[in-house]
């Protein structure tokens, strides 16, 4: 019954690999068309029936760790286990017409060779199709619908990333034909990554870095470039400002694959965020299962951890939210998670407590650079 429905997928091809590809619009627009001629022709066969869709489930139960052959890189996958939108469920109804709404508009913008946001695309939809959407968040779920059911990327379907990202330090870039931007000498806000993929796929890197190291957050990163970390350490800066970005990891994983010798390490907030803001990194997301491979790279957690409690007054921890501990339990029930890390978000639990990188500053504003220092050189990272 279970591969009766596998091949039920439009593409079905290789059991053995669930992912989505990467294709150029003329593709993609003939993978719509053939969803549109399969549900026409259940319509108008002697038994008339509305057909349902077969998207790969993006549910944790069908989702595992994929390790590399030739690397120590691991990422997410999904499996082909499939879930259904159908017309005639009653709780499916909308999400399956929104399947084809969206198709709809990704047609006309592969069709006129344009690239939207996601943020765009909700604008153009709750303007055209009010009744079936109403938030971000079912456009966002709407589009990894869509790549479930073509198997193709989602920047493949004319929808690029809203990119926060930014870099700074022993880096150089240049896009093909453009003027190459040095970017350590770009103050402290860095270099703008773009949203792109197509562009980013372009640019060529030149560093003389030893060290990669991603940033939480916005206002420690604008810290870091402003003391010029990069000249005592060298070492490349990256931010998603947040929770990760497309376009950043992205960015991270081309940086990955030019410098393979560069270890890649991870500065967050002690809390169940900062946790899986470092595994999205590491893993990818179940959501985006189908990518994730194309994202993921070898970050090693650097801080801050339990261990860095000692150099923290007790007057910087912090209660965990409702929403922290949320966090910690998605983390604690997902397979993919290390024991290592497993060990940290326990601890995290049983303290009732979080605290955040600026609670370093304790120690003089200049601190910071101190304690990445000492940590890298102690390999004090996991």
């Amino acid at each position: 019954m279970e591969l009766d429905l596998i091949k039920s997928s439009l593409f079905y091809a290789d059991q053995r690999l669930c992912s989505a590809e990467i294709l150029p619009p003329s593709q993609v627009r003939a993978r719509i068309e053939v969803a549109v001629l399969n549900f026409l022709t259940a319509l108008s066969s002697p038994t008339p029936a509305i057909s349902h869709l077969p998207l790969i489930s993006r549910r944790s139960d069908n989702c595992g760790l994929r390790c590399g052959l030739l690397s120590d890189v691991s990422s997410v996958f999904l499996s082909y286990s499939c879930c259904r939108r159908s017309l005639m469920r009653a709780n499916d109804a909308k999400a399956f017409v929104r399947v084809w709404k969206v198709m709809q508009i990704c047609f006309l913008i592969l069709s006129e060779g344009k690239l939207v946001t996601q943020r765009e695309l909700f604008y153009k939809l709750i303007s055209d199709s009010p009744e079936y959407f109403t938030s971000q968040r079912q456009v966002n779920r709407t589009i990894q619908d869509v790549v479930s059911l073509l198997r193709c990327t989602r920047q493949s379907l004319g929808v690029m990333a809203s990119s926060r990202g930014a870099i700074a330090g022993r880096l150089v870039l240049r896009e093909p034909g453009e003027e190459s931007i040095d970017c350590s000498k770009l103050g402290s806000a860095g270099h703008a990554i773009t949203g792109d993929l197509n562009l980013l796929s372009k640019l060529v890197f030149h560093s003389d870095a030893r060290y990669i190291i991603i940033v939480e957050k916005d206002a420690i990163f604008q810290r870091l470039t402003e003391d010029c970390l990069f000249n005592h350490i060298p070492c490349i800066l990256i931010t998603a400002k947040g929770y990760p970005d497309i376009a950043t990891r992205f960015v991270l994983h081309r940086l990955s694959q030019n410098f393979p010798d560069i270890p890649i390490f991870g500065l967050v907030d002690w809390n169940p965020a900062g946790l899986a803001i470092i595994c999205t990194y590491k893993y990818g997301s179940i959501s985006m299962g189908l990518e994730s491979y194309r994202y993921a790279c070898n970050v090693k957690w650097l801080g801050l951890r339990g261990d860095d409690l000692q150099l923290i007054p007790q007057s910087s921890l912090l209660e965990l939210k409702p929403r922290d501990l949320q966090i910690a339990k998605s983390l604690l029930s997902s397979k993919l998670l290390q024991e290592v890390y497993r060990a940290e978000l326990t601890l995290m639990i049983e303290m009732g407590h979080r605290t955040e990188i600026e609670a370093l500053y304790c120690h003089g504003f200049d601190y910071l650079g101190k304690y990445i220092a000492r940590k890298i050189v102690q390999l004090d990272y996991i």
